[in-house]
């Protein structure tokens, strides 16, 4: 079963908690820092989440926006800490927190928890349906809803795909230093009597797709959410043999994940969100992998998962 290790990556997931509702000796609650370029995506953080940032390393200034799927205590009960971390800090810049909107509520109550100096810019931003909620250089966020006891919001992350300018493709033209800087902001340029485009120059970069999905039965939402998904996490709470209760509570197996990202073209393959009854994670492998072919990751807390290098494009 892979393991990763920390390292630099300027796009990795931070795993800071792998446990469903009650946490285990070497399982936090919930807990996952997205790094995106300069972004840093908080998703739904549980009860200790604001100990498992300081060692996995992840300070308060890093996370750029908040993000709970719903409003079960593993997944939003680190808020209050988490969210004073940021004043104690002073976090410069705003933080965006987005949330199920008939939570408004419950994150009002979490938000202000006790008595404490709030200087922190937290932006509340609730999610009311199916779209988009964000946009920005890292791409676009969007929101879809997924089927839980309660309402409950998965999210994906779509970078818009680009072109990368070729080196060599530049020299035959003649193109160096800023001139390379002015055809991209122009679309073309005049270069010894002839004009180049930028598609004379470049070749196609395919935008990155990263997908995070929580407590929920089958839905189109979960489909829509991993579609050619880069990097998939999502909850895996029971095994096969338990998918009963799967369907009673509102949550996946790990063969329901598995199925979801062949079908989806996932390419990496994070499963999390274990349930206490299960003492041995190489099942959630083994059964993963009956049926699904790409790279799989059973999470355990505090380990580093890069988001995989952009797809290869046909020649």
């Amino acid at each position: 079963m892979p393991r990763y290790r920390p390292h630099v990556s300027p796009r990795e997931l931070i795993v800071l908690g792998t446990a469903s509702q009650v946490p285990t000796r070497r399982r936090n609650h919930n807990g996952y820092l997205l790094r995106w370029d300069g972004e840093g995506l908080l998703f739904d953080p549980g009860e200790g989440a604001q100990r498992q940032m300081l060692l996995a390393g992840v300070a308060a200034s890093d996370v750029t926006r908040l993000c709970l799927t719903h409003f079960h205590g593993d997944h939003c009960l680190g808020v209050p800490g988490v969210v004073q971390r940021l004043s104690l800090d002073r976090v410069p810049h705003p933080v965006h927190s987005h949330y199920p909107a008939s939570g408004r509520e419950f994150f009002a109550r979490l938000r202000h928890a006790c008595a404490f100096h709030e200087t922190a810019d937290l932006r509340e931003e609730p999610v009311e349906r199916d779209g988009p909620v964000a946009t920005g250089p890292f791409g676009m966020l969007e929101a879809r809803r997924l089927d839980h006891g309660v309402e409950s919001y998965g999210y994906r992350l779509v970078e818009p795909d680009g072109r990368r300018m070729v080196r060599e493709l530049l020299a035959q033209f003649g193109i160096r230093g800023p001139l390379v800087g002015e055809l991209q902001r122009r679309g073309s340029l005049e270069v010894d009597g002839r004009t180049v485009r930028v598609a004379d120059v470049s070749a196609p970069r395919p935008g990155q797709r990263f997908a995070f999905v929580m407590d929920t039965r089958l839905c189109d939402g979960v489909y829509a959410l991993a579609d050619q998904a880069d990097l998939l996490v999502i909850e895996s709470t029971f095994l096969h043999e338990d998918r009963a209760l799967a369907a009673d509570y509102g949550h996946l197996t790990a063969a329901q994940a598995a199925r979801v990202a062949e079908e989806c073209g996932v390419r990496r393959l994070v499963l999390t969100h274990f349930s206490q009854r299960y003492d041995d994670p190489t099942r959630f492998h083994h059964e993963a992998a009956e049926l699904f072919g790409g790279e799989i990751v059973v999470a355990e807390d505090l380990v580093r998962v890069p988001v995989p290098a952009r797809r290869a494009v046909p020649a």
